[in-house]
């Protein structure tokens, strides 16, 4: 690689999130079906293509009346059914979310009237019936043509049913990036107990949920052996919208990710940030266009590289805005070198958000304190004391 494609020092923290921020690509829209839209991001306004409602409803169970009381029954009217008009003095027995009839005042319901089958009167007629009581009059949520929601919205549940209500039966968004995920290293075992020289591969089971807790689709999850050559064709191979990769991410005697990305003529963005733990983190560029993100292969420095750009770096893929940082006021000390920030694994009491207590083993290769944690509390370089008011990133995966 040669040295004009090499940053020059090492990147601060703040700087890093940027960097990775300003790397990501939003794809092109893509018109799918709302069934396979959850989780995308709109590319286009929603608009009603009807009125919502798109006619007068009933609200309530009881009897949809005309004018004042008492009135003569003259029809029941179910849901999906459409009634006759209801002249002065006339009701008709109506169901939640049935059509109101033509000539509707109000609806009396069901527990404040009473009836036979000629009539039907209130069974207080000192409460009185106001006028479009438990009735929703057409266009009342919106008009054909309003804008519902804007571009950038992510489609949730709630988005899903606002637009079919308002007759869509597709939609135009951004797709979600798809990340293909690399393990590297020979010293990993699939399963059984750690031994000598070799360890437990708790990563391969994470990443795919940090992933999508990020916003991410989780594409191929594989492991790759210390060999160049394997590396090299790994990297090649994968059409991801980002490729991953954990472990290698220094420059040991067996690390092969920068060789990799030489031989691929990759350019490096990010190559190491002065950060603890995550210091060995790397994000390049290669020739397509493509990211890659190389996280360090200790767990907690690989959740902590993938916090801090990973989830920028997915968040500018689907055309989102940088995720914001929280402050809150630290519940302990954290130690951090004079010349990098430390992020720290802490749990924000969910009584009083105001508060976060750093957790208890908190090494690069620990997971203890981060599966008790729900965000990553920033402490500037120098590091930080009980009671000051620190950053803090949530962690995606303890939020979703």
């Amino acid at each position: 690689m040669p040295d004009a494609d090499r940053p020059q020092a090492e990147t601060t923290w703040p700087r890093a999130r940027t960097i990775a921020y300003q790397t990501g690509h939003v794809s092109d829209p893509a018109t799918v079906g709302l069934g396979e839209a959850s989780g995308a991001v709109l590319a286009t306004a929603l608009t009603a293509l009807t009125d919502l409602p798109a006619f007068d409803t009933v609200t309530m169970d009881g009897w949809a009346v005309a004018g004042p009381g008492p009135w003569r029954l003259v029809q029941q009217i179910l849901a999906g059914e459409q009634g006759e008009p209801l002249l002065p003095g006339q009701a008709a027995a109506v169901a939640t979310g049935a059509e109101s009839p033509q000539g509707t005042t109000s609806v009396l319901r069901s527990e404040h009237g009473r009836s036979d089958a000629q009539s039907v009167s209130m069974a207080e007629p000192s409460r009185g019936l106001p006028e479009g009581r438990d009735l929703r009059r057409r266009g009342e949520e919106a008009r054909r043509g309003d804008v519902l929601l804007l571009p950038g919205q992510v489609v949730s549940p709630p988005v899903l049913g606002l637009a079919a209500a308002a007759g869509h039966d597709t939609l135009d968004v951004y797709r979600p990036p798809r990340v293909d995920v690399l393990i590297m290293g020979d010293e990993l075992l699939d399963m059984g107990l750690s031994a000598s020289g070799s360890l437990r591969d708790s990563l391969s089971p994470q990443v795919s949920g940090w992933i999508r807790s990020a916003g991410g689709r989780p594409g191929i999850v594989s492991r790759v052996a210390d060999d160049r050559t394997a590396a090299i064709e790994a990297i090649a191979a994968s059409d991801a919208d980002i490729v991953m990769t954990t472990g290698g991410t220094a420059r040991g005697p067996v690390d092969q990710l920068h060789p990799s990305l030489d031989h691929v003529g990759a350019t490096l963005l990010i190559d190491t940030v002065a950060v603890r733990p995550g210091h060995p983190m790397v994000l390049a560029r290669m020739p397509s266009g493509q990211p890659l993100l190389g996280l360090p292969g200790n767990p907690l420095a690989a959740a902590v590289t993938f916090v801090s750009i990973g989830v920028p770096l997915i968040a500018s893929c689907r055309g989102l805005p940088m995720p914001p940082l929280g402050r809150t006021k630290l519940r302990g000390t954290i130690s951090a070198p004079p010349n990098a920030h430390r992020l720290m694994p802490v749990r924000v009491d969910d009584s009083d958000e105001t508060v976060a207590t750093p957790q208890l083993h908190h090494g690069p290769a620990m997971l203890t304190g981060l599966a008790n944690a729900n965000a990553l509390a920033v402490a500037p370089p120098g590091g930080a004391v009980d009671g000051q008011i620190v950053e803090v990133l949530p962690l995606p995966w303890a939020t979703a």
